[in-house]
């Protein structure tokens, strides 16, 4: 015989239905993340924004970042946008001697100046010949310029652009060493590059690009601090300006094999990075303090302390020229004021990192709490499984938490929670749905056998169903109509079942609505149980309670079937029923075959109870009770007739007639109709037979009220076939009853 493991149930039971969705639905989560689509990649980018606004970087007190701002105030007292060169050329030499350290641009310079002295002369038509001739060999603004930036370092800017044919992707370039492998498939990658003017570049010290690419949701969270354009590499301006300022003549590249770039060497320090190179900015609110107008620099009103031995950022907070972007703590904020960020961040060792491990750390926490909320949902409940989830969630959060505050590094709590929580909801819908559909089939299978509350009980507790068999203590009903052929031959087949019908309603009324459940229906019989499938301690008290409202029912629908009778014109049969109960040990449960089955029991108590209905007719009582069922049900008012063989058992059984409930059962005539019988059956089994014939009458007086005259018929009957017995015959009070 196969084992249950071996058969595939074991599987099935653990892993069958709601468990193999959710492992189904984990494996998706796993994917989901591994595939790292935009989506959830902004989702982990908003949950990082989320804990910057929590804590923002503190800016130092002691910044070494200054930016000197191109502002509205700038541009109204020395023009429009672009400023000739000379003007700027100005700016760098009042910064110079203000002790500046390094000077950025966060502007470009990718075409002459058309302010150059020969500019102007081949512009103005009317333009006197020599004036024009000496305005030629003036230098050009562009030279005053370069000239300017050659006396001390400066870091022009660049910026990659999509339009291949309005770049140039040539000139200087610094040496970048590469360890670990080629990094230019993980980086941002341009089709060319906007550059300044060669004269420009020449006497740059370095050039950096300052693109700043905003993401789908429009904020700037991580700047490239290298991208690549063809096959050439190019630093940031922020990493450009701190290779001039530590004296760098190279960079380096760090790579992982596989999960990309992990940092760029600017001795003595790594920058970290994003596997594609990028710079996480770990946001500060913007500091004004920084801000310096270019106008205060050009009229020579700002106290050169501002700028002394400080790196200095060029760029422009005017709105008009298009240098406002978003960070996770600002709206608006200028530019250039990111690559200050950047420069801060990296100098105080405040950089955010997404570590190479992130992906492998989230999956692991996914895995594991997803396995514990299928493994516990099913197992112990939903309420007690929402602490679990509920102290998994806090503690994934609190670690990302703990991580971001302590190591600045950036693991994403969201996807670990979510699939926590899309587990525990579709398995808690599962094992709703499950036990939905389980009452769903316990209803749809008792409601033919049981009253509505008993089978809203059930379903309700599911478990109280052992299917397949169990032995259990109950009470069982048979109850026949006696003389149904004499009845069945005033209808035709459609009206029999009609009577039946009218029959068998209000008694199976009275059934349920004693906590029975009804077997079957046998033609004009009924087979009814308790104790089973629900627990009911007093069965016995039920069934009797039960089998008295029948035969008190019997009177009003025997009126009634007697007027609908004259109605028709047709003769009418009172309705006479026989009742038997018996209690004891039986086997319950799913009976049949496997292509058809009903709930039903089995067991020698069974038959005795039908045995007992048999036996109402002759001893003249409507119902007559076992043994076991008086027992279990004391204080009704009952009689004991006999103890009798039944067919089919080989012991004698006493019985009883239950002729009321327990408040009949102490009413003074009853309990003087209790101490006659009494006397009269003691006579009787003695074989007084004088004694028991001369108290059959006050019997039959007693009993009226009961409608005993039949029972009392069959003891005088017994008692003068035995005083016509033969001398000697011998007989030892039990009766053996051949009907049924």
């Amino acid at each position: 015989m196969k084992s249950r493991w071996a058969s595939g149930a074991w599987w099935r039971g653990q892993f069958g239905g709601g468990r193999a969705l959710a492992l189904v639905l984990l494996g998706l989560m796993v994917w989901v993340r591994v595939a790292d689509f935009e989506v959830l990649e902004l989702s982990r980018a908003k949950t990082f924004d989320f804990y910057q606004k929590i804590k923002p970087r503190e800016t130092p007190p002691d910044t070494p970042i200054a930016i000197v701002d191109i502002d509205e105030a700038s541009l109204e007292e020395f023009g429009q946008w672009p400023w000739p060169r000379t003007v700027l050329a100005d700016l760098l030499d009042k910064l110079r001697l203000s002790g500046a350290a390094v000077v950025g641009f966060d502007v470009i310079f990718p075409e002459e100046d058309r302010a150059s002295p020969a500019a102007f002369a081949q512009t103005v038509a009317e333009l006197d010949t020599d004036l024009a001739e000496r305005l030629k060999t003036l230098p050009s603004n562009d030279e005053v310029f370069a000239q300017a930036i050659a006396r001390m370092p400066v870091v022009l800017g660049q910026t990659g652009i999509s339009d291949a044919r309005r770049g140039r992707p040539d000139g200087r370039m610094i040496s970048i060493a590469e360890l670990g492998g080629d990094p230019r498939p993980w980086l941002t990658a341009y089709p060319s590059l906007l550059r300044n003017l060669p004269v420009l570049e020449e006497q740059a010290a370095g050039l950096g690009i300052f693109n700043t690419t905003a993401e789908i949701d429009g904020i700037v969270r991580r700047v490239p601090a290298l991208v690549r354009v063809e096959e050439r590499l190019y630093p940031s301006l922020a990493i450009e300006m701190l290779r001039v300022a530590t004296g760098n003549q190279s960079l380096a590249t760090r790579l992982d094999p596989v999960a990309g770039m992990q940092g760029l060497v600017v001795r003595p320090s790594t920058v970290r990075t994003d596997g594609h190179g990028r710079i996480w900015i770990y946001a500060a609110h913007s500091d004004h303090s920084k801000y310096i107008s270019a106008r205060d620099v050009l009229n020579g009103s700002m106290p050169p302390e501002r700028v002394a031995g400080k790196m200095v950022l060029v760029g422009t907070s005017a709105a008009g020229l298009l240098d406002i972007r978003s960070t996770p703590l600002e709206r608006n904020i200028p530019g250039v004021e990111l690559h200050a960020q950047m420069i801060e961040t990296i100098m105080f060792g405040t950089q955010l990192q997404q570590p190479a491990d992130a992906a492998a750390v989230e999956i692991f926490a996914m895995l594991g709490v997803g396995l514990l909320m299928i493994l516990l949902v099913p197992l112990v409940g939903a309420r007690s499984t929402l602490v679990l989830f509920l102290v998994a969630a806090s503690g994934i959060a609190g670690w990302s938490w703990y991580s971001f505050t302590t190591e600045l590094k950036l693991y994403d709590p969201v996807l670990p929670i979510l699939t926590s929580l899309v587990l525990y909801m579709m398995l808690t819908y599962a094992g709703y749905a499950r036990e939905e559909a389980q009452r769903r089939q316990v209803r749809g299978a008792f409601s033919r056998y049981m009253s509505p509350a008993l089978v809203e009980r059930l379903a309700q507790h599911p478990e109280q169903l052992k299917l397949g068999g169990e032995m259990r203590d109950m009470t069982l009903l048979f109850a026949d109509v006696r003389g149904f052929t004499t009845i069945s031959e005033q209808f035709d087949a459609e009206g029999l079942t009609r009577f039946m019908n009218r029959f068998l309603t209000p008694m199976t009324d009275v059934i349920l609505s004693r906590q029975g459940c009804i077997d079957k229906y046998m033609g004009d019989a009924i087979m009814a149980f308790w104790n089973a499938p629900l627990d009911d301690p007093d069965h016995a008290a039920h069934a009797c309670e039960a089998a008295l409202a029948m035969k008190a029912r019997l009177e009003p629908l025997n009126r009634e079937l007697e007027e609908e009778a004259k109605a028709e014109g047709r003769r009418h049969v009172p309705i006479n029923i026989g009742i038997g109960l018996n209690s004891g040990e039986v086997c319950v449960g799913n009976m049949g075959s496997d292509q058809r089955f009903d709930y039903s029991v089995l067991g020698d108590t069974v038959n005795l109870a039908s045995r007992l209905e048999g036996q109402s007719k002759p001893y003249g009582v409507t119902v007559v009770i076992g043994e076991n069922t008086w027992e279990r049900a004391p204080g009704y008012a009952t009689l004991e007739l006999d103890l009798i063989k039944v067919k089919g058992k080989t012991e004698a059984v006493r019985i009883y007639a239950l002729l009321g409930d327990r408040a009949e059962a102490v009413t003074p005539g009853f309990q003087a109709l209790e101490q006659a019988h009494e006397a009269m059956l003691a006579a009787y089994r003695a074989q007084n037979w004088g004694v028991a014939r001369g108290l059959i009458p006050r019997c039959r007086e007693l009993g009226g009220v009961y409608d005993l005259d039949g029972l009392y018929d069959l003891y005088e009957e017994r008692i003068q076939a035995y005083e016509a017995a033969p001398p000697g015959a011998q007989w030892d009070g039990v009766f053996v009853a051949t009907s049924k």
